[in-house]
C-alpha cells in the first residue's frame, strides 16, 4: 500500500440497497424500470465499478450521467448498458461524442431536439431521446404547456425517437413538501396523459429520485431514479425508512504519529485549540486534500481501537490530529488503524453525522473522497 488513507466501496450493499428498491416499487408491476444515478463518479463511490456490478447482476436496469465524459468513462469501461445523460447536451461536440457513444440524450427545446437529430442523421443512426419537463424544480426542462409541441417535434424528427418523458421533485425528501410534490406529481401526470392522447404511449415516464421511491409512490409511474439511497443513506433524516439501507463507503487511514503535549499547549495552525491537560496526540495523513473537510476542525471525530477520539486543531490538507487523552490509555501507534467513516467495534461514524457537524448532506460527503485516496471494492 502506497497510501494509508483507503475508501471501501461495499459493492454487495450497494446491490443489496438496489434490490430493496426493486422490491419496493415493482411489487405488482414488474416491468417498471430501475435507473441508477451514477453521476459524480457514483456519488463517490467509483462509477466504473459500481455500474460493472449493476451490469453484471441486474440489480439496474440504466444509469445515469450528468456529463458526456462520465458517460464515456462508462463506455470506455465496456460498460453496455443504456445510459441517459439527465442534462441536456451544451454544445455540437458533445451531442455528437453522446449520439456517437449511444449515450441518450435529454432534450428540452426546439434547440435540443433539433441538434441531437442532426448529429444522429451525420452519423446515420437512430437514437432514444427524453424530454425534460419542468413540473416546479425550476431549473432546466421545458414548461408543461410546451411539451406536447416539442413531443411532435421529436415524432417528426427521423432520426429519433421519443423514449422517455420526466422531471425531477425538489420537496419530495421532506413532509412539509408533500402538497407541493402532490401538486407536481399530478401535473406530470396530466401531461403525460395529454401527450399519450396525442401521439401514442411513451415507454418510460419518470419522475421519482431517492426521496419519490421512499415516500411518494404515486410518482412512480415507469421508471425509477434512485441515487443516494442506492449508496446506503437517506435524502434527509426526515424522509420515510422504507427501504433498508446498508451504507456504501467506509473510509480510513492510520496513525502516522503519536506524541505527548502538556497542559496549555496548542495544537495546529491558528492555535485553535489548547490542551486543558497534560495528553496524547496523534496524528493522521488525511486531510481536506483528501476530502476530509476543514469542517471537522475541533467537530468531527474518528475510530481507533472501537474508542472515539475527538479532531483537535484545524483540519490540515494533508494531516488532523486527534486527542488520546491522558497517558494514552488505548496505547495507539503509529500504523494503528484509524476509522473516519464506518464502524469499528462497537462503534460507527456515519455520513449523517459528518454532514451534520459539516452544515451540509450525506451526498456532499460521500463526492468530497478525492482522487488521491487509494480505492478498494469489497463484495
Amino acid at each position: 500500500m502506497l497510501y494509508a488513507t483507503v475508501a471501501t466501496t461495499h459493492l454487495g450493499n450497494i446491490r443489496a440497497n438496489l434490490d430493496g428498491v426493486r422490491a419496493r416499487v415493482c411489487a405488482g408491476r414488474p416491468a417498471r424500470q430501475v435507473l441508477l444515478a451514477i453521476k459524480a463518479n457514483a456519488y463517490g463511490h467509483g462509477a466504473v465499478e459500481v455500474a460493472r456490478m449493476v451490469e453484471a447482476t441486474g440489480c439496474a436496469d440504466r444509469l445515469g450521467v450528468a456529463t458526456v465524459p462520465e458517460g464515456l468513462e462508462l463506455r470506455d469501461a465496456g460498460v453496455r448498458l443504456p445510459i441517459l445523460k439527465l442534462s441536456h447536451a451544451l454544445d455540437a461536440d458533445e451531442t455528437r461524442a453522446a449520439v456517437e457513444r449511444d449515450i441518450t440524450l435529454t432534450v428540452v427545446d426546439a434547440a435540443t431536439i433539433d441538434a441531437a437529430e442532426a448529429a444522429a442523421a451525420a452519423l446515420g443512426v437512430r437514437r432514444p431521446v427524453h424530454l425534460k419537463v419542468d413540473t416546479g424544480m425550476r431549473r432546466i426542462g421545458c414548461e408543461p404547456d410546451a411539451a406536447l409541441a416539442l413531443c411532435r417535434r421529436v415524432d417528426a424528427a427521423p432520426h429519433l425517437r421519443l423514449e422517455g418523458l420526466f422531471s425531477h421533485l425538489p420537496a419530495s425528501d421532506v413532509p412539509e413538501g408533500d402538497a407541493f410534490t402532490a401538486a407536481q406529481i399530478a401535473l406530470f401526470g396530466r401531461v403525460a396523459a395529454d401527450a399519450e392522447a396525442a401521439r401514442g404511449p411513451i415507454p418510460l415516464k419518470h419522475l421519482a429520485a431517492s426521496a419519490g421511491v421512499l415516500a411518494h409512490p404515486d410518482a412512480w409511474f415507469d421508471m425509477v431514479r434512485p441515487g443516494i439511497m442506492a449508496y446506503g443513506h437517506l435524502p434527509d433524516p426526515a424522509t420515510a425508512a422504507t427501504v433498508p439501507l446498508r451504507p456504501g463507503l467506509s473510509w480510513a487511514t492510520a496513525v502516522s504519529f503519536v506524541k505527548p503535549v502538556a497542559a496549555g499547549e496548542t495544537v495546529g495552525y491558528g492555535r485553535t485549540w489548547a490542551a486543558p491537560r497534560d495528553t496524547w496526540i496523534a496524528t493522521l495523513p488525511v486531510g481536506y486534500g483528501d476530502g476530509y473537510s476543514r469542517l471537522l476542525s475541533n467537530a468531527g471525530r474518528v475510530l481507533i481501537g472501537g474508542a472515539s477520539r475527538p479532531i483537535v486543531g484545524r483540519v490540515c490538507m494533508d494531516q488532523v490530529m486527534v486527542d488520546l487523552g491522558p497517558g494514552n490509555p488505548g496505547r495507539v501507534a503509529p500504523g494503528d488503524r484509524a476509522v473516519l467513516l464506518g464502524p469499528d467495534g462497537g462503534e460507527e461514524i456515519t455520513a449523517q453525522e459528518l454532514a451534520d457537524l459539516m452544515g451540509t448532506i450525506t451526498y456532499e460527503v460521500t463526492c468530497l473522497v478525492g482522487a488521491r485516496v487509494e480505492r478498494r471494492y469489497a463484495g
